[in-house]
Formats: C-alpha cells, sequence, structure tokens
C-alpha cells in the first residue's frame, strides 16, 4: 500500500489502533493512533497546500483555504481509505465490530498511516506517497466548480422567498473524543432536513445540503 517495506512495522500497528480498541498502559492512558493521526493530518495539510500553491499560482489565499479544507474533509478522506484499500485492514482489527459507530474510523486512520509513514520513512517519502496515492483520488477541478458553502445557499433561498430559516441543534452525541451533533432546519417553524457532523458547523452544512436537495436547489 505505502509503496515499499517500512523499517519499524510496529508504527504500522500503532497506527490502525483505533482509540476504541485500543489497549490501556499500565497508567491507565490508551495506547492508540490518536498522536499519529495529529501528525498524519498536520503532514497532509501542509502537502496539499503546497500542491494547490504550485498548481494554482495566481489564485488567493482564501481561495487556496478553501479548497484545501475540502480536499482533506474526513468525507473525501474516508472514500481514499477505501479506494487504497486500507478499509480492509481495519475491518480485520475490528475483527466484527461494528464501525458504523465510527464513521470517520476510515480517514481517521489514513491520517494516522501517514504520520507512521513521516515518522519511518521521513518528509520526502511521504509527500511521494500521498502525491502519488492520495491527491491522485481527488477531483480538483470538481472540488472547485462544486458549491461548498450549503449553508449560504438556503440562506440566500430563504431572503429571496422572504422565508424564516432557523438552525437548531437536537442533539450531542458521543465524547469529548467523538462528538456527533444533529442539526435541524426549520423553515417557518417547520421540519425541513436534518444533518449530522462532528462539529455543529459541519451538521449545518450537511443539513443545509439535505436541505438543498429536498428543495431541488443547484449545488
Amino acid at each position: 500500500m505505502v509503496g515499499s517495506k517500512p523499517f519499524n512495522l510496529s508504527l504500522y500497528k500503532l497506527a490502525i489502533k483505533h482509540a476504541s480498541i485500543a489497549d490501556e498502559s499500565i497508567n491507565g492512558l490508551k495506547i492508540s493512533n490518536e498522536r499519529l493521526e495529529y501528525l498524519g493530518d498536520a503532514i497532509l495539510g501542509a502537502v496539499v497546500a503546497e500542491f494547490l500553491f504550485i498548481k494554482f499560482p495566481y489564485r488567493d489565499e482564501g481561495f487556496l483555504t478553501e479548497t484545501r479544507s475540502r480536499m482533506v474533509n474526513r468525507e473525501a478522506l474516508n472514500q481514499i481509505a477505501i479506494k487504497i484499500g486500507l478499509s480492509k485492514v481495519i475491518e480485520r482489527e475490528f475483527k466484527g465490530k461494528n464501525l458504523n459507530a465510527h464513521k470517520s474510523i476510515f480517514g481517521d486512520t489514513l491520517e494516522a498511516l501517514l504520520g507512521a509513514v513521516y515518522l519511518d520513512r521521513g518528509y520526502y517519502f511521504c509527500k511521494k506517497f500521498i502525491l502519488k496515492r492520495i491527491i491522485i483520488h481527488f477531483d480538483v477541478d470538481g472540488i472547485i466548480t462544486t458549491t461548498s458553502n450549503f449553508k449560504s445557499k438556503i440562506i440566500e433561498w430563504s431572503q429571496k422567498e422572504n422565508k424564516n430559516v432557523d438552525f437548531k441543534t437536537i442533539s450531542v452525541s458521543g465524547n469529548q473524543r467523538f462528538k456527533e451533533f444533529l442539526v435541524q432546519i426549520t423553515v417557518d417553524g417547520e421540519a425541513l432536513a436534518e444533518g449530522k457532523g462532528s462539529t455543529k458547523k459541519k451538521a449545518e452544512q450537511d443539513a443545509s445540503k439535505n436541505a438543498c436537495e429536498k428543495l431541488n436547489l443547484e449545488t
């Protein structure tokens, strides 16, 4: 998957050790892939930032930041983890346990894998892996041409149609590490759509996307 034999196999074993199935150390702390995930997220962000900086030499900071955030979001990383076969490794590690309870596990583990590759083989090897095996799966032109801010689209529609739109947080489940927000959009007091996300902002965007589909707004 990475393209070369690992020097330190223990790093890769740790990369697929999700917090929900992690072993506890003597002092009660869980040994999981969370630290590698943190590191991999930073490396991926840096490589994607440089990639976009070179690809679009005349675009401003706002465009580059928005495009990068849309490329490295959890949904996109989940799909890439499936495409490169990482999901099969994770499924074996979970041994039949319910993966649906952890919606971002594939993307989280992909970032942890990148952290492992960086520590094992260095930055330039990891950068090459990202460019050849990760970024290749992004439809960058499609990402740019697709409307990203669904919430703004709903608000624009409500102003045009003279409707009162409200975003309500219905529930927050999970723990401090894995939260899931449920947001409902109401129009003139009537429920229109719901959405979920790891943050309130993401849940509002998900709900807005569902609302756009129901209202047949161009997305």
